[in-house]
């Protein structure tokens, strides 16, 4: 029997002013509609990580089983100071073993007009690293203060372009995270 796939959305900031909150739970809410996927929200303030890197001591063991059980990573980071957060790197450095040959698809946020891109550049070459797949294309929310309404739904004049780019950023990640968990089980 066919299990489901289990994408872990990852939100990039522990900041209690964020805005990108609303872009992560967006893409999470999508995701859920998706057939044949399981969605984990993975919020960073629910989280404690002592220390530095990958240390046993540096690891909050319900990360480390979530990222145990995810097949593939959607991340959400917002863009401080041409980068993305530090509690993001944090926490993303916690673990490694758990994320080899493991797709990652990432947005980026921000209040101007660039949308993180160069958050999403810095953090690609983490990731990298990390041994995780980079989606060959990424997604940007910039102005995130124009794009959603006070109940953190996305506006009517947004949707279809947002709907539109994360149907086919999801078919890529599942289409990897699929491949990657078959030959991963070899």
């Amino acid at each position: 029997m066919y299990q489901p796939l289990t994408i872990a959305v990852l939100a990039g900031t522990t900041r209690l002013q964020r805005q990108s909150i609303t872009a992560a739970y967006y893409i999470a809410n999508f995701a859920r509609q998706l057939p044949n996927v399981e969605i984990i929200f993975v919020d960073p303030v629910d989280f404690h990580f002592e220390g530095d890197g990958n240390d046993p001591e540096g690891k909050d063991p319900r990360y480390t089983d979530i990222t145990a059980k995810a097949d593939a990573f959607f991340i959400v980071t917002p863009e401080y100071n041409h980068s993305f957060p530090g509690s993001l790197k944090r926490m993303l450095d916690s673990e490694l073993a758990n994320y080899n040959h493991k797709p990652v698809a990432i947005a980026g946020v921000s209040n101007g007009n660039w949308g993180g891109v160069r958050a999403v550049e810095q953090l690609c070459l983490a990731i990298r690293e990390l041994g995780l797949v980079v989606m060959s294309w990424d997604m940007y929310f910039p102005y995130v203060q124009n794009i959603f309404n006070d109940d953190n739904s996305i506006k009517d004049e947004h949707k279809e372009r947002y709907e539109k780019q994360l149907t086919k950023l999801f078919t890529e990640l599942i289409w990897f995270a699929d491949m990657l968990k078959t030959n991963r089980e070899e």
